[in-house]
Formats: C-alpha cells, sequence, structure tokens
C-alpha cells in the first residue's frame, strides 16, 4: 500500500464520517418536527411508491431522510471495500471499517423499525422512548467506529481503543446517560411542546402530566452530572490538544443546554444541542486512544 492511496483513503473516510453526521443531524429534523410520518407506515416505499407523487413537506423531509440515509449506507460500504483492498489482513483499519457497516445496517434497521412500529408523531408511549434511547445508542457507536477508521488509517502511532481505562469507561457511560435522556427530553418537547418556561416546569411537575413529559426533568439533572465529570476528565488530561477540546466542548454543551431550556426547545436548537453532543462524543474518544497508549 502506498502513501498515497492511504491519504486518499484517510481523506475518504473523514467524508464518510462528515456526511454521516449531517444524515444524524437530518434525522433528529425529521422527529423535531413530526415528520417522520411522511411516508406513512410504509418502507422501504414511501406512502407505497418508490418515489412520492405530489407530496406534502412532511413527506419530502421524511423521503430525502431515506435517500440521504440509502447514501450514507453505500458510503460505509465502498469505504470497507476499500480498506479490505490496499490494508492487509487484521488490520486495525479493517476493523473499524467493517463494524461501521455492521452498525449502520443495525442503524437502518432501527430506522425501519421506527416506520413500521408506527413510533412517529405524537405518539408517547414508552416504547418510543426506549427504541429512541436504542437508536441514538447505535448512533453514537455509528460515529465512533466511523472515526475510529479514519484516525487508525492516518496514524502510525500505536493509537489503542481497547481495553479502556476505567475513568474513560465511566466518562462515555455518563455521557451517554445524558444523550439518551436528552433524547427523551427532546421527545417531551416535540410531543408536549411548552407555550412558556413556566408552565413548562409547571407541567412537568405536575402529577396529573404524562409519565414522558414528567421524565423530561432526568435531563438537566443527569446532564449536570456527565458535565461535572466530564471536565474533570478534560481538566485532568488539559494538556492534550483533546483534552482542552473536551474541557470547551462540555462548557458550551451546558450553556447550550441552559438556552435551549430557555428558549423552549426551538427546532435550530435541539439541532445544535445534538451536534455539539457529537463533537463531544468524538472528543472523548480521541482523548481516550491517546491517553491509552
Amino acid at each position: 500500500m502506498t502513501a498515497h492511496a492511504s491519504s486518499r483513503f484517510t481523506r475518504f473516510a473523514w467524508a464518510v464520517l462528515g456526511y454521516n453526521i449531517l444524515v444524524i443531524l437530518w434525522g433528529a429534523f425529521v422527529r423535531a418536527t413530526g415528520s417522520g410520518a411522511g411516508c406513512g407506515s410504509h418502507w422501504p416505499l414511501c406512502n407505497g411508491e418508490v418515489l412520492p407523487r405530489a407530496p406534502e413537506i412532511g413527506t419530502i423531509i421524511e423521503f430525502t431522510h431515506r435517500l440521504t440515509s440509502g447514501l450514507a449506507l453505500v458510503a460505509v460500504l465502498v469505504m470497507m471495500v476499500w480498506a479490505f483492498r490496499i490494508y492487509p489482513k487484521r488490520h486495525r483499519v479493517r476493523r473499524a471499517a467493517f463494524w461501521s457497516l455492521i452498525i449502520i445496517l443495525i442503524e437502518a434497521l432501527l430506522g425501519a423499525g421506527i416506520v413500521l412500529l408506527e413510533y412517529v408523531e405524537a405518539n408517547q408511549s414508552w416504547g418510543r422512548a426506549a427504541y429512541l434511547c436504542a437508536h441514538l445508542t447505535n448512533t453514537l457507536l455509528l460515529v465512533s467506529a466511523l472515526a475510529l477508521t479514519a484516525w487508525f488509517s492516518q496514524s502510525a502511532q500505536n493509537l489503542r481503543f481497547w481495553p479502556l481505562p476505567r475513568r474513560f469507561f465511566a466518562a462515555f457511560c455518563v455521557l451517554l446517560l445524558a444523550c439518551t435522556t436528552g433524547a427523551i427530553a427532546a421527545l417531551g418537547d416535540t410531543v408536549f411542546p411548552a407555550e412558556s418556561l413556566a408552565q413548562g416546569i409547571r407541567a412537568e411537575f405536575s402529577s396529573d402530566s404524562p409519565a414522558l413529559l414528567r421524565l423530561r426533568l432526568l435531563h438537566p439533572v443527569v446532564a449536570i452530572g456527565a458535565a461535572i465529570y466530564l471536565f474533570s476528565i478534560g481538566y485532568l488530561f488539559r494538556t492534550a490538544v483533546a483534552g482542552r477540546w473536551v474541557l470547551a466542548l462540555t462548557v458550551i454543551q451546558t450553556i447550550a443546554g441552559v438556552v435551549n431550556v430557555v428558549l423552549l426547545a426551538p427546532v435550530w436548537m435541539q439541532l445544535f444541542h445534538l451536534f455539539l453532543a457529537v463533537l463531544l462524543w468524538l472528543a472523548l474518544l480521541r482523548l481516550s486512544l491517546q491517553s491509552s497508549r
């Protein structure tokens, strides 16, 4: 394998990661705008058709997500085939690319399940909340595998992901918990939009409110605890660039969370909040790689 081939693969791997992050954000836009039923309960067809005719805006949003998701799957497949062509057997780039494909296939099945189980629009079931948590967990695993593919292909250093030191394992756990409770809170914001901050807080503490709405209170408590722990990790490794990124993103994400609550979770802020969460996850992943050598 030539250095030029490796460099081209690395650029492609980073492009695939960036594209998948955009697809993830568009998926969140589908949920936040209540467009998940835009293609009805049909999958992979849209309202029983390959190409929807005279589509409404919700159908366009959902159908666009399906198309971009399909292209993401193709891109990951190309990346894996490319990795198997230019890297030797048992190479870590091969393994990371292989797991990227497996995880994105699971991602596609989870996306199909949301439609087929009708976990869309105003559905406020516990099943939908649990499903969203599983979907987000798989999403974070996907960006991890994609990022590892890119990092392993460009680094001559002996970066090692496993076994994780206990402090990093705990950091990933608390960040994942903050993200999943955030997904539940975002679902509550979508299904039960508040007219004012005071009205939203009263509804959360009311015993007559739906369980999903009262469960929204979990996120700020978990997020504060996660922020404290992640800040301590970033401060402990502040001499590393990735450590400083963890520090900065933890602070920015905490501020963004407060702004999101005050502004009553507008769609653009929900997307920005999710984007910061993905960046923070990747920064923590990079720091764990550098600190596990």
